[in-house]
């Protein structure tokens, strides 16, 4: 470990908690979360019903509203990659409609570059690019059908931009592409963001082209235009597709700067939480923290709230969202470093109200034990997490966390949902496994546990693909291991479907002849607050649990760790004279320029431990009296 890191540590320790506490919670991000129309609309999708995806592009034709047009036609040609019977239903019924000809068209495009798949060329197979050229090539039609169906519309350009960078067409074919995508409109988005990948280093064009008509398109930019952000992404390209720095000073560096100065502008002009700001600013973070600006790189991820993308965090691993979520923790673990130890942590500039601690939509996570309360109480004293239980049948129990507004110290820097790091924790050395299921509007998941560690874990997601039937069928048989359930086949099938997210978590809990899943959950944050024998089990410090562990008898509910007893005058008075005696010898100590730092720090750690166990003390008297003055009569 070294120095450095020792150095710092208390600082983090210190200050990790508040640095973060206006941040949302990890389980709260979403990784490109639709908004409410467009959920509905792939919801249906993924069950054979295309009639809101028809209401919900047919609208954004009719108010001309590309670039709202634009991200709905991406996200529902990704989902019919996979599921694609809804949309073959609607251009069977319909082969006129242009707007199933559109989401054809990108559906064909994505096709392409499936098969090529998002590796570097050089890690491409012959054979792949070879499907890949055919599968473009077969797309060109498709393309040119759906721009004759809506000849108002650019975004079949975004995709004709898109097959020329693809095919590495001729820069007159993608210029004729180009010149047609301005005529519908001038400023939109996507059009710019294709040529713009179009002309970088990697595809047909170099560093220069590519900054030079970023800079060029912002410029003419009206005011509040997400084009203002397009420098921005020539900077991330230049950064991430740079093979090397150069040998000396940076040609582009200046234009990176500007790029930021220029997107951090922009991002000021958009409310925090914006969704239609997400895209440049998870852009924005990444250059910052590359730059080494902490302090504004926690800013912006303020301003993201809940809105992950999945690119740029996509070029550095499979998972973006965990990408995105370490990132952030890394971001808050800097600018802790940074803090003096008995300074102020820096405090958002974004002046806005308090988040609500859960809104509907947001996550929700409930555990399922099969043991009895007591035990799973007993199980969790030291967990570090304040935790509700409740009686699910005679052999299981329910579990959730309990907001808290200052959370443990030992779990601030945690990248898990509270419950999720509690069941790791109780669970260890306990014969009993413990379900962890969690629940957000787009994807269920669960996590199995026994004896502290994850057996299993398994998310049913209605925009992923049906997972490999290898994966299932393991996480189906350590399911059944686990449960003593003797056919792991009918739990295979329920993992691999993808339609309904909550129906197949409902259905999987039958399969195990577990209890269902409590009423209001996935509708409110807390579910068992309203069910019979619900008890709290408050969060203890790590000597508090210690204590609490070795005292609470076998099939007892621990007690709750603020019970007070009161203590005798004898206590105070032994306690205040041994402070102020360590206090005048570490004064005497530490000023007396005989005595060595080591025998100076003895009195000092004594005189900081009373003064803990006093203060301690009197807030739990403290505590105490007000409880019993608000206690009925």
């Amino acid at each position: 470990m070294r120095l450095p890191f020792l150095l710092t540590l208390p600082r983090v320790l210190r200050h990790s908690a508040a640095i973060g506490a206006d941040l949302p919670p990890d389980e709260a991000v979403v990784l490109e979360a639709p908004d409410a129309a467009l959920r509905a609309a792939l919801t249906s999708a993924t069950e054979g019903d295309h009639g809101p995806a028809r209401e919900l592009l047919a609208a954004t034709r009719e108010h001309a509203q590309w670039e709202l047009r634009d991200g709905y036609v991406s996200r529902l040609a990704a989902a019919a990659l996979h599921n694609p019977g809804w949309l073959d239903a609607w251009l069977a019924g319909s082969p006129e409609d242009p707007d199933a000809a559109l989401i054809k068209a990108d559906l064909c495009i994505d096709r392409a570059w499936e098969m090529r798949t998002a590796q570097r060329a050089r890690h491409v197979s012959r054979d792949r690019f070879q499907a890949f050229f055919a599968l473009l090539e077969d797309a060109a039609p498709v393309i040119g059908r759906a721009a004759g169906l809506n000849p108002a519309d650019p975004v079949p350009w975004r995709v004709a931009l898109t097959h020329a960078r693809g095919s590495q067409a001729p820069r007159h074919v993608f210029d004729d592409y180009w010149a047609q995508a301005l005529a519908r409109d001038p400023h939109h988005y996507g059009c710019h963001a294709e040529a713009l990948r179009y002309r970088c280093a990697k595809w047909s064009g170099s560093h220069e082209e590519m900054f030079g008509f970023a800079e060029g398109a912002a410029d003419t930019a009206p005011p509040g235009s997400k084009l203002h952000a397009l420098p921005l992404t020539a900077a991330l390209e230049y950064v991430i597709a740079a093979p090397a720095a150069p040998a000396g000073p940076d040609p582009y560096e200046p234009r990176v700067t500007a790029a930021i100065t220029r997107a951090l502008d922009l991002s000021a002009a958009y409310g925090p939480g914006s969704r239609e700001a997400a895209g440049f600013r998870n852009h924005l973070a990444l250059m910052l923290l590359r730059t080494e600006r902490w302090d504004e790189a926690l800013e912006v991820f303020r301003s993201i709230g809940v809105h992950a993308t999945r690119f740029p965090w996509a070029y550095f691993g499979d998972d973006p969202r965990q990408e995105f979520l370490d990132t952030r923790s890394g971001v808050r673990v800097h600018v802790a470093t940074r803090t003096p130890f008995f300074g102020r942590p820096p405090r958002s500039r974004t002046a806005t109200a308090a988040a609500p601690a859960w809104t509907p939509g947001a996550p929700c996570a409930v555990a399922i034990a099969a043991a009895r309360p007591a035990e799973v109480a007993q199980a969790a004293l030291m967990c570090g997490v304040s935790l509700r239980t409740a009686p699910a049948t005679a052999t299981h129990t329910y579990v959730e966390a309990v907001p808290e507004a200052r959370p443990a110290k030992r779990s601030v820097l945690s990248t898990e949902d509270p419950l999720t790091t509690a069941a790791d924790n109780f669970t260890t050395g306990e014969k009993w496994p413990t379900l962890v299921l969690r629940r957000t509007p787009e994807r269920c998941g669960l996590t199995l546990f026994l004896k502290g560690r994850p057996l299993a874990t398994h998310e049913w997601n209605t925009a992923s693909p049906a997972p490999d039937h290898a994966v299932v069928t393991a996480t189906a048989e350590a399911l059944s291991r686990a449960f003593a359930v003797k056919d792991p086949r009918p739990l295979t099938h329920i993992l691999r479907s993808t339609g309904n997210p909550a129906r197949h978590q409902s259905d999987l809990l039958a399969a195990l002849s577990l209890p269902p899943l409590p009423p209001g959950f996935g509708d409110r944050q807390e579910v068992l607050d309203t069910l019979p024998d619900a008890r709290v089990l408050a969060r203890r410090g790590l000597l508090s649990g210690m204590r609490s562990t070795m005292t609470t008898q076998d099939g007892e509910h621990p007690s709750a760790p603020d019970s007070h007893e009161p203590r005798p005058p004898r206590w105070w008075l032994l306690r205040v004279l041994g402070l102020l005696l360590f206090t005048a010898a570490t004064v005497h100590a530490w000023s007396a320029p005989d005595i060595g730092p080591l025998r100076a720090t003895l009195p000092t750690l004594a005189a900081l431990l009373l003064a803990g166990r006093l203060t301690g003390a009197w807030r739990q008297r403290r505590r105490a009296h007000a409880g019993a003055a608000t206690a009925p009569e």
